[in-house]
């Protein structure tokens, strides 16, 4: 199977929907630029032009508003937005129209409507540009929020989107955007509320979605050479969620630990903790966890930002204080093999894992 990075996936479903659809049109801020929002409408818009696939104004709600009367009479609409934050302006057409036509009119209107939305870190992008606001939307009834980690499912998922007639936030973290997988060349779906298990274990459950999935899987490597082996499940989708997998997994390993790429209150690692809680708590060796983001707006600083973003080994030392025994060595030993074996030197190591909280 061929490899290519996830913004070339993205590209190319998008490309193909409009090959096979003369319904689906290309719309957005800048997508006709060189660099075509991070090289991910470089492909339809030379495939179609600007017929299908335009430039807009910067006027957010109103583009959403076309978009979605254009998805009630039969058209399949794909709005693209270079950053998260700008979808703040469009949330009346999102929650109040997008959203509930299709209930309100007894399912003879449907919106099939398509927000690609880029979230993510890095280059100073602070407080007003670098929000990853899915659990909002995923809140809404009625909307679909997708959120890949991989180029394999950002095209599966983007083709399933577009192939449905539920409004649909698709969530691109940006640092994923050169990430390279092995995809197929030809049309394929990835359905909607169907996770897949990226490692298997029995001493603990690790849920993830988007790009901190890759963080889940460094720190799953590096817990395995502590004899500590951890079901990484990637819902790829945050609403609908498959539950049912999550259920199942905490239900063998009888630990739960959560991982939200937005702020840790409210958010969809909340969800799945108290999902969890209500349904398998007989199962729980231990109170469940969640990595988030601190509860504070983004820092603009690099060095502020590195401490604000959860990475792998915060992954690891949350997985590690759910477990109470000391496998046969100190914790403090146990911590540091760990850090060091994700890279951290020896003395970093030390200083990380003696913040390592309780019971472990």
């Amino acid at each position: 199977m061929r490899k290519i990075p996830f913004k070339q996936a993205v590209g190319e479903a998008t490309a193909q929907a409009m090959e096979r659809d003369p319904d689906v049109f290309l719309m957005g801020v800048g997508i006709d630029e060189p660099k075509g929002i991070f090289g991910t409408t470089v492909e339809p818009v030379k495939k179609f032009g600007p017929e299908r696939a335009f430039d807009c104004p910067i006027s957010e709600n109103a583009l959403t508003g076309a978009a979605v009367g254009a998805a009630m009479v039969g058209m399949r609409p794909i709005l693209v937005h270079a950053r998260m934050d700008f979808l703040m302006l469009t949330m009346d057409q999102l929650v109040n129209h997008a959203a509930k036509w299709r209930y309100m009119s007894g399912g003879k209107l449907a919106t099939p409507i398509v927000v690609r939305a880029v979230v993510g870190k890095g280059w100073g992008q602070a407080a007003q540009h670098s929000q990853n606001l899915h659990a909002l939307l995923a809140h809404v009834p009625g909307i679909n929020v997708a959120a890949p980690s991989c180029a394999y499912d950002a095209k599966g998922l983007l083709a399933e989107a577009l192939s449905i007639d539920t409004p649909t936030v698709f969530v691109e973290h940006r640092t994923l955007h050169e990430t390279v997988d092995d995809v197929p060349e030809e049309w394929y779906r990835v359905a909607f509320g169907s996770s897949i298990a990226r490692r298997s274990g029995a001493d603990l459950t690790i849920v993830a979605f988007g790009h901190m999935v890759g963080e889940a899987l460094r720190a799953a490597d590096a817990l395995k050479k502590r004899c500590i082996c951890a079901d990484v499940i990637d819902l790829r989708t945050v609403s609908p969620w498959d539950k049912q997998a999550v259920l199942a997994s905490v239900r063998r390993s009888g630990r739960l630990l959560a991982l939200d790429a937005s702020w840790k209150s409210f958010g969809i690692a909340a969800e799945i903790c108290a999902s969890v809680a209500d349904e398998a708590f007989s199962a729980l060796k231990a109170p469940p966890r969640r990595v988030a983001l601190p509860d504070i707006p983004t820092p603009c600083s690099s060095v502020l930002e590195k401490a604000y973003y959860p990475d792998a080994a915060t992954v690891a030392m949350e997985a590690l204080g759910l477990f109470q025994d000391d496998f046969g060595a100190s914790k403090l030993e146990i911590a540091q093999s760990v850090l060091e074996a994700l890279g951290l030197d020896p003395a970093q190591a030390t200083a990380t894992a003696s913040g390592i909280r309780g019971p472990f």
